[in-house]
């Protein structure tokens, strides 16, 4: 029997007593391991070979897993931290026994949380005593991620709370892999015995077979399509940047233009311009990303009458019978920078003829950019997130303009089911928040906000005309047309790469 090189080499690895891993073979003929397993399903394919698969899983450490398994873990330098100061005998001050500790930011909460969740000892109204009697190396946690710096480990040898404790920190990861393995079976046995030799095989056809007609002679190689192959991932265009190219596409269609504008922007234009009081709770600093370096825009940069006139408006109102806030308001607080809460800055800076000059009605204008705000992570919330931004400048506008231009938006992808709720802006006045029906969940999921700005803040940025405004979340319009459930699959840290090499985005 004549068979091809590797597939010779591969019975001859292989055993009829002991399954042999194809990964063994691989190294001992010096073979890639896909070549080898090709040649195995054909000799499967032959009667000659027996191949079995199965899954294999181990436990591996996570870069920060790394990094404790050869310092500390945060609680244990937080026990450390407070028993040198003697918290074993009486309470110390917390923050100085953190200090000690060489606690900094998202670790100060690692520590506590875990600290109290272990019985490492108490922390109460801002001081903290330790347990002497725990002793930090014979911690479970510790152990493992210090066994798992040595060797493979098989999550079916570990206790389930243990490896979940650890999982749910983000320390230890669970990495599943394929073993195949070939046993020969009789047949192959008995080839064996009789004799096999190495076939003489073409892999491909050459220039040089052809012009010499060798190629009439040759013996070629079988090609198997269902043998597996390493898969490749290509590059291809992220999910969410296909969709704010349809959203443009649409958008384009329906008359708007595009707008750009900074990332980083006054308070001033983010806010004040937008009736936004100084004492509003979303302007604490706990709210916003405020910058350090340089901290506030320079007085030149604000147009000195803009100014007056948003002051005043925010003082005492505009027209006749307006009324302002009464309340404080300071140039230097409208100075500060900061990466803007939404793109509404961009629309300010267009109204206000700072960023294209004077617009005459009619206009229609939007954007898709990034905004950031300091919320709590869920499936529907990230740090940062796309905002289609958009307004339309007209006489005489109303809110079943507003309306009619979010169905016409909407039934472009699909979406025919729009929940419209009133709602309360300090910028706009009637206001509307945006619900859609999410596919899978049949989840009402808040979609945007929209209003007609107010004459509080248009007279200041010198428009006569109405204009109509919204502000739209690209990623829930993505929840929504593609099934996704979870936006922190598609964008962030815990994104899903699965995710983003399978999903298409559907017209």
């Amino acid at each position: 029997m004549k068979l091809p090189e590797t597939q010779v080499a591969v019975l001859e690895a292989a055993s009829a007593d002991d399954p042999t891993p194809v990964e063994r073979i691989a190294e001992d003929v010096g073979e890639q391991v896909q070549a080898v397993a090709g040649a195995a399903f054909e000799l499967e394919d032959e009667g000659l070979l027996a191949v079995t698969e199965r899954t294999e899983a181990e436990l591996v450490l996570t870069e920060e897993g790394e990094q404790y398994a050869y310092e500390r873990l945060p609680e244990h330098s937080l026990w450390v931290g407070a028993l040198s100061q003697g918290a074993d005998e009486e309470p110390v001050e917390l923050g100085g026994a953190i200090g000690r500790a060489g606690l900094e930011d998202e670790a100060v909460d690692i520590a506590l949380s875990n600290f109290a969740r272990k019985g490492m000892g108490t922390i109460d109204s801002g001081s903290i005593a330790v347990d002497p009697d725990f002793d930090p190396e014979s911690d479970p946690e510790h152990d493992l991620l210090e066994r798992l710096q040595d060797e493979a480990v098989d999550p079916e040898d570990v206790d389930d709370d243990l490896v979940d404790a650890l999982e749910r920190r983000g320390l230890v990861a669970v990495e599943e892999s394929t073993v195949r393995e070939v046993t020969l079976t009789d047949e192959g046995v008995t080839a064996m015995m009789e004799g096999v030799e190495v076939a003489e095989t073409v892999g491909q056809v050459t220039p040089e077979l052809l012009t010499s007609g060798e190629w009439q002679e040759v013996e070629f190689a079988d090609y198997n399509v269902e043998a597996d192959a390493e898969t490749v991932h290509g590059g291809k265009s992220h999910p969410l940047r296909e969709m704010s190219e349809r959203v443009t596409d649409v958008l384009v269609g329906m008359g708007f233009q595009e707008m750009q504008g900074p990332h980083v922007d006054a308070d001033f234009y983010i806010n004040d311009c937008l009736f936004m009081p100084q004492d509003h709770p979303a302007r604490n600093h706990w709210d916003r990303f405020a910058l350090e370096e340089p901290a506030a825009i320079d007085r030149e940069n604000l147009p000195p009458d803009l100014v007056d006139r948003v002051e005043s408006a925010h003082r005492d109102g505009v027209g006749p019978d307006g009324e302002g806030y009464h309340s404080p308001w300071d140039e230097d607080f409208a100075r500060a920078l900061a990466l803007r809460g939404h793109t509404t800055n961009l629309s300010v800076r267009h109204l206000a003829g700072l960023a294209e000059g004077e617009l005459e009605p009619p206009q229609r204008y939007f954007s898709i950019e990034k905004a950031y705000r300091n919320d709590t992570l869920d499936s529907t919330h990230l740090l940062e997130f796309f905002q289609i931004e958009g307004w339309v400048m007209a006489e005489d506008l109303s809110v079943r303009d507003l309306m009619g231009t979010f169905t016409e938006f909407y039934e472009q992808f699909g979406i025919t089911d729009i929940e419209f709720k009133p709602h309360y802006n300090p910028y706009t006045e009637p206001s509307f928040e945006l619900f859609g029906r999410h596919p899978e969940t049949d989840e009402l999921i808040e979609i945007g906000n929209s209003g007609i700005f107010r004459p509080e803040m248009l007279e200041p940025l010198g428009v006569e005309a109405d204009v109509m405004a919204w502000g739209l979340a690209l990623e829930r319009l993505f929840m929504l047309a593609t099934g996704a459930e979870d936006i922190r699959d598609v964008h962030g840290t815990l994104v899903d790469l699965d995710f983003l090499r399978t999903e298409e985005v559907v017209y």
